[in-house]
């Protein structure tokens, strides 16, 4: 029996999902044209725009489609530059796609810490905001709503209160939590948010960015006037109807696993597992747990052989298996190269978590039986 445990990396796409990109790509039409299947595909977008902003309450008109997560992310910051922005401030636990094009960009970039149990620290962003130079231009903030290896949603809407008082400007990669909680762009004051189909059951290779009154996008990708002029491009229309269709049905699903996540975790940390940042508020759907002296990639390779898919943290670093990044931010580095994610969706099954239970528990088994021979 196979069983997939990464949705975090990417969803099965939903049937909703489906159906929608098959009806668009079955007729013709260019949402820029004039003409009659100009005008239809046009209307498919903008019910596709509606849809992903009831998702994250914003409004329609905010809501510009990109190519995934990544480019929206990379938007963000880059307009935030664009409008002046000379260092950023990018929390120790974002996803490289904000790390990297921070370290990219040119700017001083300085790091965020968080707590021992994956938070970010807000005194510390407090008290560096109270001294900032006025000529590194308007600040800029980094905070994702929840992590994506270890599942602890943030205090963005405590923090976007910070930044608003020293009149920066708050960025807030939404990625893994839109459709896992309930995410209000303007309740949290982002200035920015990011989003992406293919982690709530749309496809592959679409995203979106809304932004608030106080930020203004600077177009990096020139063409047309696609996007209201802030994107250059024709748009994936297949694609973003499946995002459209992907967030109407994710709203009605909100929340669930919490419990059975909860309850795989006993029976691991009867073995000796712990669970990564479990006194915090985590996505239902995610349980990060390190076991020491077994590392991560043993792990997953030993899940994978019994049927069962995890990951050992992000997927978006080619597939490599590396000690991760947040945990050694967390000042668990000890267990930062032990330690795996599982991550459900909207497909899993309490069969599922179950099944992942019972394997992991065999296979350490296996493990320690191993060792002690060695020994």
């Amino acid at each position: 029996m196979s069983v997939y445990l990464d949705h975090n990396a990417t969803a099965k796409v939903r049937p909703e999902a489906i159906a929608a990109m098959t009806r668009t790509m079955e007729n013709v039409g260019n949402p820029s044209s004039i003409h009659a299947a100009g005008r239809a595909a046009r209307a498919v977008m903008e019910q596709a725009r509606a849809d992903v902003a009831a998702l994250i309450a914003a409004p329609a008109s905010t809501v510009v489609f990109t190519s995934g997560g990544t480019e929206a992310n990379a938007l963000a910051m880059e307009s935030a530059i664009a409008a002046g922005a000379k260092r950023l401030i990018v929390s120790a636990i974002e996803h490289d796609s904000i790390r990297e094009t921070a370290a990219a960009s040119g700017v001083a970039v300085e790091v965020l810490p968080v707590t021992p149990d994956g938070v970010a620290d807000l005194a510390w962003l407090d008290a560096r905001l109270a001294r900032w130079n006025a000529a590194d231009g308007k600040p800029f903030v980094a905070l994702m709503l929840a992590n994506n290896e270890t599942g602890v949603i943030q205090p963005v809407a405590e923090a976007s209160g910070i930044v608003r008082d020293a009149d920066g400007w708050l960025h807030v990669d939404a990625i893994q939590a839109a459709g896992k909680i309930a995410v209000d762009s303007r309740a949290l004051g982002a200035d920015t948010l990011a989003v992406s189909a293919h982690k709530i059951g749309g496809p592959q290779g679409v995203g979106a960015l809304t932004f608030g009154p106080r930020a203004t996008l600077a177009r990096r990708q020139h063409g047309g006037g696609q996007e209201r002029g802030r994107r250059g491009g024709t748009e994936n229309l297949p694609g973003i109807s499946g995002f459209g269709a992907a967030a109407k049905i994710a709203i009605a699903g909100l929340g669930g696993q919490a419990a059975l996540r909860d309850a795989a975790a006993e029976r691991l940390k009867a073995a000796g597992a712990v669970v990564i940042g479990e006194a915090s508020p985590r996505l239902p759907n995610t349980l990060c747990v390190a076991m020491p002296g077994w590392t991560s990639d043993l792990q997953v390779m030993a899940l994978d052989l019994a049927g069962v898919m995890v990951s050992a943290g992000s997927a978006c670093s080619s597939g490599k298996v590396k000690a991760s990044p947040v945990l050694s931010a967390m000042g668990l580095d000890d267990l930062a190269g032990c330690a795996i994610r599982v991550s459900g969706g909207w497909s899993t099954t309490p069969e599922d978590w179950t099944r992942f239970a019972d394997v992991w528990l065999q296979s350490h088994a296996r493990h320690a039986a191993r060792r002690e021979e060695v020994a």
